[in-house]
């Protein structure tokens, strides 16, 4: 099996480094070599964040290479236009459609661009996800990123019993019933 590459991008607070534990951890359960990398902006001032996740029968490095990306996860609308250039053109985008205004829109410099999701969509296969929105109707709104992680999964070979195994096993126990129907929602989607 070559190599599998997925990148995972949002800004802090957005539970990138939550959702890039499961999938490296889904895919250890599958018996693959794993890396992961994690590229921290300004996370805590609402920066961008980046990981990798990368694996196959033998992983060499955890950095994946632009053009190179399977499937980019995207939990904010203009991360996902950020970073689509290490797309492979037959590449998957799953993106929240949400929008968080960087620092320099919130302060005057700069305009947040529109049509964000439809040069997305007019460049890759792209599924775009009313995560966040969904996440509130079950009264859990930091489960977002597992509804994004589960609309994700359908584009990978694991078994959905695994997946929730690995849900299960790393979301804090208190909630564990939350983040479990956050991910059958997204596996629906």
């Amino acid at each position: 099996m070559a190599v599998t590459n997925i990148m995972i991008v949002g800004v802090g607070g957005q539970g990138t480094l939550l959702t890039s534990r499961i999938l490296g951890q889904m895919a250890i359960l599958a018996g693959y070599d794993v890396k992961l990398s994690e590229v921290h902006g300004m996370a805590q001032r609402g920066g961008s964040v980046v990981t990798y996740v990368r694996y196959g029968e033998k992983v060499a490095e955890p950095i994946v290479e632009e053009g190179d990306v399977d499937i980019l996860i995207a939990f904010e609308r203009l991360e996902a236009m950020r970073y689509l250039h290490y797309v492979k053109k037959d590449g998957v985008v799953i993106v929240n459609d949400h929008r968080i205004d960087p620092i320099t829109v919130v302060t005057g410099q700069a305009e947040y661009p529109e049509g964000i999701l439809e040069t997305i969509q007019s460049a890759r296969k792209t599924l775009v996800v009313p995560a966040v929105e969904k996440a509130k109707e079950i009264g859990s709104p930091k489960s977002f990123n597992v509804i994004v992680l589960g609309a994700a999964a359908k584009h990978m070979d694991f078994p959905k019993e695994d997946w929730l195994k690995v849900v299960e096993s790393l979301v804090p126990p208190k909630t564990r019933e939350k983040n479990l129907q956050a991910f059958e929602i997204g596996y629906q989607m």
